[in-house]
């Protein structure tokens, strides 16, 4: 009787071995797709994980996306409003976009104004990298915007802006970053200028479970830095650097709608800056649907 359980026993013992070793030998789920396996399945990019920004581009995927920006700035008896309607559409990856602004200048007590560059744009990812725990979450990838002049007051030259850009998401924590090149073309001053842009945008999220206010998704305080320098022509090497705090509320959806309403407050961080702004409010809009 002794020699039958042990028997049974042993032949228990071999088959939990052999399943373990099948088991080892089971391929890992492969996440990878795309052009030479660069994105991943698993990437929170597109999901909502990252804020729009307000003086940046934005970089994340949009699906279906209408957006209303308003900027004021001043500088002394000098102020800017700058008002804009974007909407953007997702297909897979690639989101298209068109941005439709208007701009009011008054200084020395005349006014300028007009319909500014009507700009078309296009961006999509090319490598992702998500950790095996998924806490880090990178993307990487490539743009181009096109500027349209309006021959207004305000828009005479056509802008031409290859960018790349990064989304990086580590726990609650973001950061989007955003390079760009601009040339400009057509007549008067500004004809043939180039400038190097840059944009970083900070954001940590705060999920309706850790703040349960009424009506609300997510909190996202942001912070955001925006600077350009001019590469070419006789103010070549002039730097300009541009910054803001704002909030960004991620409304709960109504009947497939979410509303997510930001305010921030600009400001110059260098002289550059600092001689075209002296301060700045801006309000967003955003509706996804």
């Amino acid at each position: 009787m002794k020699k039958i359980c042990f028997l049974v026993v042993g032949l228990n013992l071999a088959a939990l071995a052999g399943n373990q070793v099948f088991a080892d030998d089971q391929p890992a789920i492969n996440t990878r797709y795309g052009w030479l396996d660069g994105l991943d399945h698993r990437s929170s990019y597109g999901q909502g994980a990252f804020p729009e920004p307000f003086l940046i581009d934005d970089s994340d995927l949009e699906t279906r996306e209408l957006r209303l920006d308003w900027l004021h700035t001043a500088n002394g008896s000098t102020h800017s409003d700058n008002a804009k309607a974007e909407i953007e559409y997702g297909f897979g990856l690639t989101t298209l976009e068109l941005e439709v602004p208007y701009e009011r200048d008054v200084a020395d007590g005349s006014t300028t104004s007009g319909m500014g560059n009507i700009s078309v744009g296009v961006r999509r990812p090319f490598y992702q990298f998500v950790s095996p725990s998924g806490q880090f979450d990178t993307t990487f990838g490539a743009a181009v915007e096109l500027g349209i002049p309006t021959t207004s007051d305000v828009s005479h030259n056509t802008e031409l802006v290859p960018k790349i850009f990064n989304d990086t998401r580590l726990g609650d924590f973001t950061v989007q970053s955003i390079l760009g090149y601009s040339l400009l073309f057509g007549p008067g001053e500004a004809g043939g200028i180039n400038t190097f842009e840059y944009g970083f945008i900070f954001g940590y999220a705060i999920p309706h479970q850790t703040l349960p206010l009424p009506g609300v998704e997510r909190l996202i305080p942001v912070f955001e830095l925006k600077g350009e320098t001019q590469v070419n022509q006789a103010d070549a090497g002039h730097n300009s650097l541009t910054a803001d705090v704002g909030l960004r509320v991620n409304l709960k959806s109504i009947c497939g709608v979410q509303a997510r309403p930001g305010i921030a407050f600009v400001f110059p961080v260098d002289n550059g800056a600092r001689t075209e702004t002296h301060w700045g409010v801006m309000t967003s809009l955003v509706f996804e649907f």
